[in-house]
């Protein structure tokens, strides 16, 4: 993918510069590679375990990594281009209101404020295995991790649905199909923690009858004794086929949503500008679902 040299606005405007027709129509055109363009078939046809890393990708210039929430001051907008163009190939990149303020890319790195908590600015604790969002009516299909700085003792795991059945009796699949599980919601989406969602099954079939999974480790709850064992068969059966990478700079990874859960090791940060730095963004298949519930390409939903 060739860099593209463009003016941006003011940081205040960035996010509407980011989200805006012009710059996301000119990355989706920018990024081409033989190895992106296998990645996006890939994922668009289900050639894939849940997941695909493309290497080698653009990020531009990376300062240090910042000390604290708003204090990401890049000098130029290479890393979101590569980000964004990838996004828009696979379907409409999104925010969310309550996730890093609705941005459309999302800076993710250590802060002292969140090291022991289930945060994707933690460090201290292993992020649990779980479906990005999996309480939100109008949760993203394809989650998209770009590297800009890496660090070698944090590791983004990943288990696919298909490796999570393999390992179950059939018995429980069948229990994980029936709407006998609700899904709290993440802390990040600030809402309280009675709030959950109406039961639902934990595994479905796609119309293109592949499996298609929503669980979150922390947050899926059973309705009842033996939908609860089926949550721990689910979690033993994670803990067995799991597998995990470290992002190194100018990786991409691709995660879908439908067909794979994630989570990330734990691991120790500096905070002395060094620290890991991943930028983020989430890709819905259509805008049109959540239209009654988005502002541009935030989506508003509230959990309160």
């Amino acid at each position: 993918m060739e860099a593209m040299v463009t003016h941006f606005p003011a940081m205040d405007e960035l996010h509407d510069a980011l989200a805006s027709d012009r710059f996301l129509r000119a990355a989706e055109a920018a990024s081409h590679s033989p190895s992106l363009d296998a990645a996006i078939t890939a994922m668009r046809n289900d050639a894939h375990r849940g997941a695909v890393l493309v290497p080698g990708c653009p990020v531009g210039n990376v300062p240090p990594t910042p000390l604290t929430r708003h204090g990401v001051d890049k000098p130029d907008r290479i890393s979101e281009q590569t980000l964004l163009g990838a996004a828009m190939r696979l379907g409409e990149p999104v925010g969310f209101a309550q996730e890093h303020g609705g941005d459309i890319v999302q800076d993710l790195y250590p802060l002292a404020s969140s090291v022991g908590r289930q945060l994707s600015t933690s460090s201290g604790v292993e992020l649990a295995f779980h479906t990005e969002t999996a309480f939100h009516p109008h949760k993203p299909r394809f989650l998209l991790l770009l590297c800009l700085r890496g660090n070698s003792a944090a590791a983004t795991t990943l288990c696919s649905v298909d490796d999570i059945i393999a390992l179950l009796p059939p018995a429980t699949v069948e229990v994980l199909r029936q709407p006998r599980f609700r899904c709290g919601v993440d802390e990040s989406f600030g809402a309280g923690s009675a709030w959950v969602t109406e039961p639902a099954p934990v595994i479905e079939h796609a119309a293109d009858g592949m499996w298609v999974l929503t669980f979150d480790g922390e947050l899926t709850l059973g309705t009842d004794a033996r939908a609860e064992a089926a949550i721990n068969e689910v979690n033993e059966a994670i803990a067995r086929a799991r597998t995990s990478v470290t992002l190194a700079s100018g990786d991409l990874l691709i995660v879908d949503n439908h067909r794979a859960v994630h989570g990330r090791s734990p691991f120790t940060a500096r905070f002395d500008g060094t620290d890991r730095w991943l930028q983020r963004t989430f890709v819905v298949s259509s805008l049109a679902p959540s239209a009654d519930e988005r502002e541009g390409r935030v989506i508003t939903t509230r959990f309160d």
